[in-house]
């Protein structure tokens, strides 16, 4: 399997089939790049070279004790797109891997970058604040550290059974497979890794780095995001971006990748070809 090895001797594993333009995918915590399967196989049918890469602690990446917060994961993203050369490329992040993405281009600039989608993403910033006054309370995220750390395997059935993917909304159908392989993918990782990339992921104020990004950024979130609230992210998002574009899309779930992967990979492949 291909690993990169980064310079604090951490070991990513990453995919990367194809041809054609890169389109380099992020993914969502506390997950594997396996989640991106229908996206994948989606672009690599149209002639795109398609990677994604397991953060570390993550998936088959190295269980390490630290480096996990965001300057690391941004770093680890970079590392990849030097050791692969990739140039031009579209990267695509959902939820925490929005938030590796605007970091990496804020951090290491826009040299390899074409263009960007962040979907159903963290930015700008999850927690409650002063400055951040529509943000869910921090004891929100304490308490999912402690399920993490002391019942996460129940945790990570309970979660993609009902709010990730809408699945505990009337008259919802959910799908056994979807369930089991989220907490396959999450099981795969490492407690450690996945109980401080919740303060990663919820305390990172990716406010300045939005900002600082020019090239084109499509923001895709839907209304009915139980995980990543859509009031105080997606519209937010956009407006902070130069050049940002906002599409809602109502009534989707947090794991809309999945669920709807059929108009999120005609809505990103739209956005690519634009």
């Amino acid at each position: 399997m291909p690993f990169i090895t980064t310079k604090d001797s951490v070991e990513i594993f990453y995919k990367d089939w194809g041809t054609g333009q890169p389109i380099v995918f992020s993914h969502g915590w506390p997950l594997s790049a396996d989640d991106w399967d229908a996206q994948m196989m989606f672009f690599a049918a149209k002639g795109f070279r398609v990677i994604a890469h397991d953060r570390r602690g993550h998936g088959r990446s190295s269980q390490v004790a630290d480096g996990h917060d965001m300057d690391h994961y941004a770093d680890d993203l970079a590392a990849l797109t030097a050791h692969l050369d990739l140039k031009d490329a579209v990267h695509v992040g959902h939820s925490t891997g929005g938030g590796e993405v605007v970091h990496y281009i804020a951090r290491h600039g826009e040299k390899r970058v074409a263009k960007a989608v962040i979907i159903a993403a963290v930015p700008p910033l999850m927690v409650k604040t002063a400055a951040n006054p529509g943000g869910l309370p921090k004891e929100v995220f304490d308490g999912l550290q402690v399920q993490t750390a002391t019942n996460r395997a129940q945790f990570f059935y309970d979660l993609p059974a009902g709010p990730f993917y809408g699945y505990n909304r009337p008259g919802a159908a959910a799908k056994q497979g979807v369930i089991w392989n989220w907490w396959r993918q999450g099981m795969m990782g490492s407690a450690k890794a996945h109980h401080d990339g919740i303060v990663a992921f919820s305390q990172t104020d990716f406010t300045e780095d939005l900002k600082k990004i020019t090239v084109p950024v499509l923001v895709m979130h839907g209304d009915d995001d139980q995980i990543v609230p859509y009031e105080d992210s997606g519209p937010l998002s956009a407006k902070l971006l130069k050049n940002g574009t906002l599409k809602t899309y109502k009534g989707f779930p947090h794991g809309m990748p999945t669920t709807h992967a059929d108009i999120i990979n005609a809505d990103l492949l739209a956005f690519i070809q634009s």
